[in-house]
């Protein structure tokens, strides 16, 4: 039985069925039964508001910095400890890694850049697709570092059709950023629900238990037995994921950390013929499971900084320059700190929407670059518009560390010429970038087994033309006027730069 909850602000709207506590990083407090949470002198009363036990998790070390320290206490039914013994999980291939150092014989460190399509779920022989949930469907793309080491992260994509019955997840590992393409997420968490659509990301810390549904707003034109929510996932462990310092920007720009949304407690009530729950445990990329009698969503009341969240992407502030261009950590979302190197981010989340460029007498394409940082390229809706990658919204594309790239000879000419308004660009699309300062090793999973691969045109580049060899007589006239010697007349003709 679901006990309706009671709400700290209204609806946002017709569609979403859950309310929200405000802003980013705040210490919240929300009880669904009235005088559940006890008084401001204690966390552990002797005895609790209605029989319910206390239970603290902490998400940070006992020991550390005020600022940074973070915790939720929570008052339910049954304590998490009340359960069967661990288990071995199913046999079945997750295709999850969380061990990115050379010893593993499953990832590969490599220079090449690679793109992939959408992740959809394998058909079977009768063409209907398997029973996959959000658990089953998640695969690893790559990652850096090792979950053990509490240093590093992986990137995934998903893909699910069947909705987490009886079933949670609770990630030891790190803290997973979820990023829907297709398909709205119902997440209930222990902490609340939330109703997470494309254009929306949400958060759930480590060690947070969580079930993960299709939500449709109109199961009549597909119908939820067969509908596929599809998406990308980033977890980082070790770290908490922060609000970008804004520095010279003062209070406004970028994520407003009003705009981040809590879930308010809301519970349920397990009747005598209640099934049993199963919990599964990932650690160190392996997973685990246990049986308990009594619903895990059973928290009336809870307060903390450590809780799951979401952000409507729409409230972002993007950035315009009107010379040159910013760098795509100016439209950074999200940032986690790196342990190991303080004052380094671990990775920046990015996205890219609707915006006016305004730059004169620059570039507005991106420009040719080589970078110590790796980063992940993905569409959540609209058209890509770079002009090298075979990248399509629900896709993914890698560009290793160091490595040059930029936009093809045809794209930068058409942008050299280009007459420059003010202008709004990104008209109905939104990407994102995982930009990572560290090498990144992809799983052979996604070098070799994802279903969908695209390569790269082997002849991208060859229309390439060097114009300075167009302006050799006039550079010499330049060398003349500041007596220098002349360039050798030995250099190649255009004609010979284009083969012919």
């Amino acid at each position: 039985m679901v006990v309706k909850q009671l709400s700290t602000r209204p609806c946002k709207g017709s569609d979403d069925p859950y309310h929200y506590c405000l802003s980013f990083g705040n210490h919240h407090g929300t009880e669904h039964v009235p005088g559940v949470l006890p008084g401001s002198g204690t966390n552990l009363p002797q005895q609790g508001a209605y029989g319910l036990y206390a239970e603290l998790l902490n998400g940070t070390p006992f020991v550390g910095p005020r600022a940074t320290s973070s915790f939720v206490w929570m008052y339910r039914g049954k304590p998490a400890a009340a359960h069967q013994p661990m288990r071995k999980a199913a046999k079945e291939t997750h295709n999850v890694e969380a061990t990115f150092l050379p010893y593993n014989d499953k990832i590969t460190f490599t220079p090449l850049g690679h793109t992939w399509g959408p992740l959809r779920l394998p058909a079977s022989a009768t063409s209907t697709c398997h029973s996959t949930t959000f658990v089953q469907g998640l695969k690893t793309i790559g990652g850096h570092g090792c979950a053990t080491l509490k240093e590093g992260l992986a990137v995934h994509q998903y893909a699910f059709n069947s909705d987490m019955d009886h079933q949670v997840f609770v990630n030891h590992d790190g803290e997973l950023l979820l990023i829907p393409q297709d398909g709205v997420l119902d997440i209930k968490t222990e902490l609340g629900n939330l109703f997470v659509k494309p254009g929306m990301i949400a958060v759930v810390p480590a060690g947070i238990r969580f079930s993960v549904s299709r939500y449709r707003l109109s199961d009549i034109a597909e119908p939820r037995s067969t509908a596929t929510a599809t998406g990308y996932a980033l977890e980082i462990f070790g770290s908490q994921f922060a609000l970008p310092e804004l520095g010279p920007l003062g209070v406004s720009g970028l994520a407003n950390p009003r705009a981040f949304e809590y879930p308010v407690a809301s519970f349920e009530l397990d009747t005598v013929d209640s099934k049993s729950w199963e919990i599964i445990v990932k650690a160190a990329g392996r997973f685990r499971s246990y049986s308990q009698p009594q619903t895990p969503f059973d928290v009336v009341a809870w307060h903390g900084k450590y809780a799951p969240y979401r952000y409507d992407l729409a409230h972002f502030g993007h950035l315009s320059a009107n010379v040159d261009q910013l760098d795509p950590t100016a439209s950074c979302v999200l940032t986690a700190p790196s342990r190991s190197r303080p004052g380094v981010s671990l990775v920046d989340f990015c996205i890219f929407g609707e915006k006016w460029a305004v730059s004169q007498g620059s570039l507005r394409i991106p420009y040719y670059h080589r970078t110590m940082a790796t980063e992940l390229c993905g569409v959540i809706r609209g058209q890509y518009n770079g002009s090298v990658r075979p990248l399509e919204a629900g896709g993914l594309s890698f560009e290793a560390s160091y490595m040059p790239h930029g936009e093809t000879y045809e794209a930068h000419q058409r942008e050299t010429e280009a007459e420059h308004e003010p202008v709004k660009v990104l008209k109905d699309t939104l990407s994102f970038m995982f930009h990572i300062p560290a090498h990144f090793a992809l799983t052979k999973w996604a070098t070799e087994e994802h279903p969908d691969i695209r390569e790269e045109r082997p002849d991208v580049w060859d229309s390439m033309r060097n114009h300075f060899l167009d302006h050799i007589d006039d550079a010499n006239v330049a060398l003349a006027e500041a007596n220098q010697p002349p360039l050798e007349q030995n250099i190649p003709t255009l004609s010979d730069d284009l083969g012919l």
